[in-house]
């Protein structure tokens, strides 16, 4: 089921908000917890019956290796405790590497050996890399000491509920399940449900207006160079509005995945935060999928030594991180190539800060808008790799963006779309902004917050609900076609 569909929006939510507040009149959290159970089920198994399975069979699987890994470090057995860590590790990294990659494996096999066995074709589960690391983090959670005995229908719920199921962001143990144990009246009022309400309309606006409007900009360049030569200029109208589509649409998915989850009290940590007015690449990974660039780090990069170990080992594992980071969004050598990317600048950024002289006491105040483009347009060559369907298209995608095919020209709607995007990244505040002062998220760093703005802070009053029904209605009309978010083929 899509948060952008009839379905959810007039049936689906309506009758889980309905039935939560039932259960909280009743000020029973395991009731609510089971509501919610129950209702992240339904929303999933809406229409893939066997990915509901393999969901309930990975959530058991890993409830069983934390309890048993739990009891074993209880009991000092360590070494016990490491190898049922790595079985349940290796048993999420086996179901996540049968239904994603086998068929990526397979096909590189071939060409290697040439084989020439046959391919699997399997179909991709919606959410499995989220839930198969959500699951990770815990199982290693709980062999350091970190996570306490869940009941079981709050492990379930923890793992399938279903505003961040699908596409992030990734969540804690510590950070969501005591969230569900204290839902009732104390943590679930009137303006969780307006402010949450408010988000998810903003979201829905973001993906279904924003995102899906410039959509056609990106295929129609991507697909050209595919089979053709193109000019400058539609190359780079189509890296810029593929850059744009991507943005608004995890943007709006976030934001919805706060909204919904606000409407039963329950915060999830912010996931997105304007990334496009990083002013670096290491800024630019705090700010998009913050969950994910936290997994890695905390999951991956230090476990592989961080930066203990001196530089060149510290560069090695960034590298590392972030290819496995690329893998991790697709099965494929464009992915790869994305990460590397990005673990290059990566080590570009770094090696800048090791070399460069003191800084000045003031930089002028250009700098930091030099920087913000610099930091886009790298992204937005990177972007050329996760778009195209073949290392071939994303190669004469960048030798159009060169101008080795001529100029080109473009149109005014197109220049007209493209520059309201700049605009909306670079000049507006972002969600959390507008709604800082109601805390919708778990705590935020400073630095990552930024200020609340003056103008477009959001309160509750007639003109606010007149606004938020007006652009509620705006992106409910423009629903007309099956238009999954992108994050959720990963």
């Amino acid at each position: 089921m899509l948060f952008n569909s009839f379905d959810f929006i007039f049936t689906f939510l309506p009758v889980t908000l309905a039935a939560f507040t039932a259960a909280v009149r009743l000020r029973s959290s395991s009731v609510a917890v089971l509501v919610l159970l129950v209702a992240s089920y339904v929303f999933y198994g809406y229409g893939a019956h066997f990915a509901v399975l393999l969901l309930a069979g990975s959530t058991a699987f890993n409830y069983g290796a934390g309890q048993a890994i739990a009891e074993a470090m209880r009991h000092g057995r360590r070494t016990l405790g490491r190898l049922l860590l790595g079985i349940g590790v290796c048993g999420d990294l086996a179901l996540l590497g049968y239904f994603k990659y086998a068929g990526f494996l397979m096909t590189n096999f071939d060409q290697v050996t040439g084989a020439q066995w046959p391919i699997p074709v399997i179909a991709l589960p919606i959410g499995i890399s989220f839930y198969t690391f959500t699951q990770i983090a815990f199982l290693v959670d709980t062999f350091h000491g970190a996570a306490a005995t869940l009941r079981v229908t709050d492990y379930f719920l923890f793992v399938a509920y279903f505003p961040h199921l699908v596409a992030g962001p990734i969540i804690q143990h510590a950070q969501t399940i005591p969230q569900f144990r204290r839902m009732g009246r104390d943590t679930w009022d009137a303006s969780d449900v307006a402010v949450g309400l408010s988000i998810l309309t903003i979201g829905l606006f973001k993906k279904l207006v924003i995102a899906d409007s410039v959509a056609p900009f990106a295929d129609a360049a991507f697909a050209r160079a595919g089979v053709e030569p193109i000019a400058m200029i539609d190359s780079w109208v189509g890296a810029f509005a593929y850059s744009f589509q991507i943005y608004f649409d995890f943007s709006g998915y976030s934001d919805m995945a706060i909204g919904l989850s606000l409407l039963f009290g329950v915060r999830l940590p912010l996931n997105f935060a304007s990334p496009y007015k990083a002013t670096s690449i290491v800024e630019f990974w705090t700010r998009w999928h913050m969950s994910l660039s936290q997994f890695l780090r905390d999951y991956l990069y230090i476990p592989l030594g961080g930066n203990r170990k001196g530089q060149a080992r510290r560069y090695v594992n960034l590298m590392t991180t972030m290819l496995l980071g690329g893998l991790w969004h697709g099965a494929g050598w464009t992915f790869v190539i994305w990460g590397g990317l990005h673990g290059l600048y990566l080590l570009a950024n770094h090696l800048l800060r090791t070399a460069r002289p003191v800084r000045s006491p003031r930089s002028p105040a250009w700098m930091p808008w030099l920087k913000r483009v610099a930091v886009f347009f790298a992204v937005t060559i990177a972007w050329v790799f996760f778009r195209a369907d073949s290392i071939a298209t994303a190669f004469a995608m960048l030798g159009g963006m060169s101008g080795i095919h001529g100029f080109g020209t473009t149109d005014a709607v197109t220049l007209s779309w493209l520059a309201g995007c700049f605009t909306v990244v670079w000049a507006l505040p972002n969600t959390y902004q507008i709604f800082a002062r109601f805390r919708p998220t778990l705590p935020v760093r400073p630095e990552i917050a930024g200020a609340e703005p003056r103008l477009l802070t959001w309160r509750p009053s007639a003109l606010g609900a007149v606004t938020s029904g007006v652009v509620f209605a705006c992106g409910v009309l423009t629903i007309n076609k099956f238009s999954p978010f992108l994050y959720f083929r990963f």
